[in-house]
């Protein structure tokens, strides 16, 4: 007997003391007895039975074999699979190459397997074969080590097969006979004789899709370039699995144009092979290219499948083409499609990133069976259009509700500035134990931004450090943008400066932080600080840095800025870096220039830099351009009470009341009462909200005390802006009117 596995029976005799070895005819009806067959267990299709789907096998070999059928139809432990081996080997089963390979295909891809004993099994096979070794190599690539199995192979590699082995038995018999030249004849007869007989262990046209699977899973790009030269040495380049294979790897590398070149340049190519490359295109946000892959595919006259269409109908909602969504809608139902869940959840995709949500709820109504991406695709659809009550609907109507629906509907209100109902819903999902992800952390950091609920925040930030998420760059960007707003720029710093790696939108939110609290030249040497570091800035980081000029009244490097982000960083500016500079030079009293800058402008100025240049006007009292903009404001909302406020008021500061009153019959004319003012304060994690003379809360009375002891304070220190010019709480004017 070969000496592995004379080996491998004395350690498995040693094992058998443990089990206690059973016969044969007990062994079998034990099984029999005690295990219950799948048809009879309340959910019939478990993980544990998909597990044995992959392994199990019905070759004539294992149906009539007792102790093989016995493994296919009932073993599921470990336990008994070594039983069911000790067994072979007394019985000499385990010597067959196919008997001892269904061992390793249980090991290696059974739920309760184990890879170690797998390989140990593998290492010590008398006639190893390809498919046991490809079984061990998929099971890897399966596994949480899916490297494991590059090395399985190279193992493999070096194993020789069963022929090489006998004549290398029958060279040495000859060497240590009476005629040692006979080993010299056999070995020439062994050299010359063509094929690959007495070589290594070959892999076939299953080992290598195992291969570049591995390969695409962990990003081993140059790993997967050599696997593609054994291809072509081992003369599997014109398989069609593998060819397919080879696609769906550049493809998952990100080498769509190798891949396409690959595609072309074949002679075999099938469904898959089409599918790979439409759906790599979609992957990588190049639908037009996918569409025209699509075409060439029809054109071809290859029938698209289930998963032709998915990627497809991705492409339409890529490129936001409605029209063409509609056209490939029908064209599915045109050729019979089955409606499948997953092309189902891909169409109401399509509605929803067209906003045509009308059609998006019409065929999720109608879905018979409905998953966890159907209702998230339309709650986030809901949400992202700001129907907030509709996505809380359908929200409450959810079966079950996981961490994803969650999120959504939190990132809905906050993207719609609702952070005070986003935070109530991160407390029920806390109330419902819930647990919160990064995502959910994010959204409620930005709520407590928008609110400037610093105490949140700071909950927030001592419940991300006790559970010990890791600090990302989101999540980090994010406290760093709350702290900034919430008005603790030192901590934002901080935080900002504890960060191990930041992009473009941390040290923009950074320059934020230091542009919200006056720190303009600081602002600035944070900006040349993250162009040394080779990160691009995109239009948000110099918005951020135009804030910074803007808020630190620094002119001249405001407008050195505004001229280099065409020349240097090759982005032009938009309406509302043009709103920056014209605040800035309305702030510096340089009215006719702003002016200008606004008459110069691409594009139409809109509400934002009417509205700047307005106020700047107000403040420095110049009615000649103030009436302008105020009038331009106007013409975009002429129900705006705020407007004509403030431009009644520039005309009391211009001691010109008769064009004030006129602005009052105008208001009184047209119904427009002054929108009353409304403030928000956070006390002790509770947000309270207050407008104008209002008495709803019960210590209103401390309020106004304080309030009043504040005024008298700021009197002292003659700290009033603009304070005695309000059109309808001056009642000289009121009264004149």
């Amino acid at each position: 007997m070969h000496i592995i596995s004379t080996s491998l029976n004395i350690n498995c005799y040693k094992s058998l003391n443990h089990f206690r070895l059973k016969p044969l005819s007990k062994i079998l009806s034990f099984y029999s007895s005690s295990i219950i067959p799948c048809s009879k267990l309340p959910h019939y299709k478990t993980k544990l039975e998909k597990s044995q789907c992959k392994w199990r096998t019905n070759h004539i070999f294992s149906q009539t074999n007792p102790l093989l059928s016995l493994l296919e139809t009932k073993c599921k432990y470990m336990t008994q699979l070594e039983q069911i081996q000790s067994q072979m080997i007394i019985t000499g089963l385990f010597s067959d190459g196919f008997a001892s390979s269904r061992l390793i295909a249980f090991c290696a891809l059974s739920e309760n397997g184990n890879l170690n004993y797998c390989k140990t099994i593998l290492y010590n096979m008398e006639n190893p074969n390809t498919f046991s070794w490809n079984m061990a190599i998929r099971g890897c690539s399966e596994s949480e080590n899916s490297k494991d199995g590059i090395f399985l192979y190279k193992q493999m590699l070096t194993i020789e097969n069963t022929n090489t082995f006998s004549r290398n038995m029958d060279i040495r018999g000859c060497s240590e006979s009476e005629n040692p030249k006979d080993s010299i004849f056999l070995y020439n007869q062994m050299v010359l004789t063509k094929g690959s007989e007495y070589s290594c262990l070959k892999p076939d046209n299953h080992t290598f899709p195992l291969l570049l699977k591995i390969c695409s899973r962990l990003d081993l790009y140059y790993m997967g370039q050599e696997v593609f030269v054994h291809v072509l040495r081992f003369g599997h380049d014109h398989d069609v699995f593998v060819h397919n294979a080879m696609i769906h790897f550049l493809v998952s590398s990100g080498k769509l144009e190798d891949a396409n070149k690959l595609f072309d340049e074949s002679s075999v190519r099938d469904l898959v092979s089409w599918n790979s490359l439409i759906n790599g295109y979609v992957r990588s946000g190049r639908p037009r290219a996918a569409l025209m892959v699509f075409d060439k595919m029809k054109i071809a006259s290859v029938e698209p499948d289930e998963v032709t269409i998915i990627g497809i109908v991705g492409a339409c909602g890529q490129l936001k083409n409605l029209e063409l969504g509609r056209k490939l809608h029908s064209y599915i139902m045109d050729i019979g499609l089955n409606f499948s869940v997953p092309l189902c959840n891909a169409v109401i995709d399509m509605y929803v990133k067209n906003e045509s949500l009308h059609e998006a709820k019409a065929l999720f109504d109608r879905m018979e069976e409905r998953t966890m991406v159907s209702w998230t695709t339309m709650i986030s659809g809901f949400a992202k259009l700001g129907l907030l009550d509709e996505a809380r609907r359908l929200f409450n109507e959810m079966p079950e509700k996981a961490i994803v629906q969650w999120n959504a509907l939190i990132g809905g209100y906050v993207q719609a500035k609702r952070g005070k109902e986003a935070l109530a819903l991160f407390h029920e999902m806390q109330n419902m134990n819930v647990k919160p992800d990064e995502v959910t952390m994010v959204s409620c950091l930005s709520a407590c931004a928008q609110l400037g609920a610093l105490d949140i925040g700071i909950w927030i930030h001592h419940y991300i450090k006790k559970h010990k998420l890791c600090l990302t760059v989101s999540l980090g960007t994010a406290l760093v943008d709350m702290y900034a707003k919430c008005g603790n720029a030192e901590k934002a710093l901080q935080i900002f400066h504890e960060m191990p790696v930041k992009n473009s939108l941390t040290w923009t939110a950074a320059i934020g932080a230091l542009a919200f609290h006056g720190n303009g030249r600081d602002a600035l040497s944070y900006f040349s600080k993250m162009v040394d570091s080779g990160l691009i800035p995109d239009d948000v980081t110099l918005l951020g840095v135009l804030s910074a000029c803007c808020h630190g009244g620094l002119v001249e490097e405001g407008r050195k800025l505004f001229a280099e982000m065409s020349a240097n960083f090759k982005i032009p500016p938009k309406s509302k870096h043009y709103c920056c500079m014209v605040d800035l030079l309305g702030r510096a009293g340089l009215l006719h220039e702003a002016y200008e800058l606004v008459q110069r402008m691409p594009m139409a100025a809109d509400a934002s830099i009417w509205g700047a240049l307005f106020f700047a006007c107000r403040v420095h009292g110049n009615v000649e351009i103030g009436e302008k903009a105020a009038l331009k404001l106007l013409e975009f909302d002429p129900s705006d009470s705020g407007t004509y406020v403030l431009l009644a008021n520039m005309y009391v500061e211009a001691n010109m009341r008769h064009k004030a009153r006129d602005v009052r019959k105008m208001m009184d004319e047209r119904g427009l009462e002054k929108t009353p003012g409304c403030s928000s304060i956070e006390v002790n994690g509770e947000l309270f909200e207050f407008i104008v003379r209002d008495k709803t809360h019960p210590r209103s009375d401390q309020i106004y005390e304080s309030l009043i002891h504040l005024t008298r304070h700021m009197e002292i220190v003659n700290y009033f802006p603009f304070t005695g010019y309000d059109l309808l709480l001056d009642t000289d004017v009121y009264c004149a009117i």
